[in-house]
């Protein structure tokens, strides 16, 4: 397992490094304003269907099903399941490009009282929409690819989409806005990602040729538990949604700053959740199916302690200088250092969540690799209730703003990981071994000390670095960076936490 997570977090960490060089061209270049806003619900729209349609929904009812069968019966499964994902890829695209007016207008009701960038936006979403039939086919390939245990691939394809906007973005001059020309770039990384995923299928002898669509058995299986996956899938967007619906409201930029800090949110989310969850799903699967309940037990805590481990450092920082991170990233050109300054705030809401939604990539994986996909909607859709109410506490009544949306999704996460941590434990198929029980505390203290050494030497190394022009924003980041690395490696051998 550690192999494996190893070659999916490498490539999702260059995946990420990449993502942060689109960023970073994409700031400079669209800014803080109109059409950065505008781009943002148009990148985030076929995203969200992604996300409930693809990804972590059709994986959890596609791989353990896959796992189980066989020779022939799993490859003609695989090319029946792929000729639906196309079917009804096209079917949705073509009534989304005709309904996008009205789409937009639901996803972002308040460009209505900016008709400039409501057309806009339609007009954006018009172009990236294709992108998710492309993501429906890679999202399938994928799930093939790691069920044989070949991880590389799927984490590599969202390298193909970052060079594609950023290549793109870098020859703006030639198309009507900056922001067409992100757009253009998304679907050319969609194709980019369909190319790259046959070719590492055909390379291992897997079939990428779909057949005409037929409702077999295993078919309806697979509907049985797509379903209620689809809809825990479609509540976490929904709570998304429900963020791009209210950030439409607010002042002008507000959606770009919750886009900017959850790209560095992202990091360690993509990093290290993602790639726990993609591996340990397929694990845990395996387990079951030879009827080792023990070495199922042993990956969850494995993985839940490498979640803690890679994402508390992660969180410290984001707590004791995230100011430091937005400018360093992001502070150039357009994007200038107020609207860093105004995603720093977004960026530490955001940061009170990331232990959660990592740890709910080792959580709900319990639940997948039994064949149920309910439960995790139930805790969903229980956690979106009091999600959405204290958005709209946060905003309407203490005018917190995109900062109130981020905090409010951060909330949500952690009631939904505790509905489910219970639910688990009830029905003992989640039992904390004495390693992670002795070691977790130690994890946490070690990320607690770093982020005071950092907070505390903040102040020193600014005044330090007062008289350096060039880079000063990127070296103090770096600087701060390393202290706050180098503590907790140092809290955590001296707390006495053993690999």
């Amino acid at each position: 397992m550690f192999r494996a997570l190893l070659s999916v977090g490498g490539f999702t960490l260059l995946s990420r490094a990449t993502g942060f060089l689109r960023d970073i061209v994409m700031a400079s270049i669209l800014g803080r304003g109109m059409l950065s806003d505008a781009f943002m619900v148009a990148f985030r729209l076929p995203n969200h269907f992604r996300t409930i349609f693809a990804e972590g929904a059709y994986n959890a009812a596609f791989v353990p099903l896959y796992s189980s069968l066989k020779g022939d019966s799993a490859r003609a499964f695989s090319r029946n399941m792929l000729g639906w994902q196309i079917i009804i890829q096209v079917v949705l695209l073509v009534v989304a490009l005709i309904a996008m007016p009205w789409v937009v207008a639901a996803l972002a009701p308040g460009f209505t009282e900016r008709p400039e960038q409501m057309a806009l936006a339609v007009e954006l979403t018009r172009i990236t929409f294709a992108y998710l039939l492309c993501v429906a086919i890679v999202t399938h390939l994928g799930g093939m690819l790691n069920a044989e245990q070949k991880f590389w691939a799927a984490a590599a394809a969202p390298i193909c989409l970052n060079l594609a906007m950023a290549a793109s973005l870098t020859v703006a001059f030639i198309y009507p806005t900056a922001a067409h020309a992100a757009a253009w770039g998304v679907f050319a990384g969609g194709l980019a990602e369909v190319v790259l995923l046959v070719v590492a299928a055909r390379a291992v002898g897997l079939p990428v040729v779909p057949i005409w669509p037929k409702l077999t058995e295993d078919v309806r299986l697979f509907a049985g538990r797509f379903g209620p996956a689809a809809l825990g899938a479609a509540g976490v967007q929904i709570s998304l949604l429900a963020d791009t619906m209210l950030a439409s409201f607010l002042a002008v930029g507000e959606l770009t700053s919750l886009y900017y800090a959850d790209r560095v949110n992202q990091l360690p989310m993509g990093v290290v959740g993602v790639a726990l969850g993609t591996v340990l799903l397929p694990e845990i699967s395996r387990s079951l199916a030879a009827g080792d309940e023990a070495k199922a037990a042993r990956s969850f805590n494995r993985a839940t302690e490498i979640g803690l481990l890679l994402t508390l450092p992660c969180l410290a920082t984001f707590l004791a200088f995230p100011d430091a991170i937005m400018a360093g990233l992001f502070a150039r050109g357009a994007f200038d250092i107020e609207a860093a300054q105004a995603a720093a705030g977004v960026l530490v809401a955001y940061g009170a969540g990331l232990p959660a939604f990592v740890l709910l990539r080792t959580v709900t994986p319990l639940f997948h690799a039994r064949g149920d996909t309910r439960t995790p909607v139930i805790a969903t859709v229980t956690s979106i209730v009091l999600n959405l109410s204290v958005k709209l506490a946060l905003i309407v009544g203490l005018s917190f703003g995109a900062v109130g949306l981020a905090l409010g999704t951060s909330i949500g996460a952690w009631l939904n990981l505790a509905i489910l941590g219970v639910i688990a434990t009830s029905r003992g198929f989640l039992k904390l071994d004495e390693r992670l029980t002795v070691g977790g505390p130690r994890i946490i203290g070690a990320a607690a000390y770093s982020a005071l050494v950092a907070w505390l030497v903040a102040a020193p190394l600014d005044a330090a670095l007062s008289g350096v022009t060039v880079l000063r924003a990127e070296i103090y980041l770096a600087l701060l960076g390393v202290t706050a690395l180098l503590s907790y490696g140092v809290a955590l051998i001296g707390f006495g936490w053993k690999r």
